[in-house]
């Protein structure tokens, strides 16, 4: 995979504007939720400790995929705030993650009204391009 640049565009901070796939197999990874193994949110109301669950669900579900962080070619994260701060701080701690590779590629950080769960916080939904077998 390869990221693209595109001349004329203001630079993307610590992604690319495009990223390039080669053919072959890839994984769509359902939106990660800060969901504990019976299926409750966790860390009620803390924006930070939902994303490191969220994280941690990603990188189990990418490895279940036969794929790494720095196989994303595609992340999008969508934190319920409209505040810049605290988007700001979710992308700030992703970016402190294992899964900071993953941000590398293509990346959208998005603030919602709602998200699935009632009182859920943060989900990342992810592509990767699966490595060559």
């Amino acid at each position: 995979m390869r990221g693209i640049h595109p001349e004329g565009l203001r630079p993307a901070p610590g992604s690319s504007h495009v990223t390039v796939v080669p053919a072959g197999p890839t994984a769509s990874l359902s939106g990660r939720c800060p969901l504990d193994t019976v299926g409750r949110l966790v860390a009620e109301g803390d924006v930070l400790a939902r994303t490191d669950q969220v994280v941690a669900h990603a990188l189990r579900a990418l490895a279940a995929a036969g794929a790494g962080p720095a196989d994303v070619v595609r992340a999008v994260v969508h934190v319920r705030t409209q505040e810049t701060a605290t988007l700001g701080a979710v992308w700030q701690r992703l970016r402190d993650s294992a899964l900071r590779p993953a941000l590398t590629s293509a990346a959208t950080l998005l603030g919602a009204s709602a998200l699935g769960h009632p009182g859920q916080l943060v989900e990342v939904d992810l592509t990767a391009a699966l490595p060559a077998a």
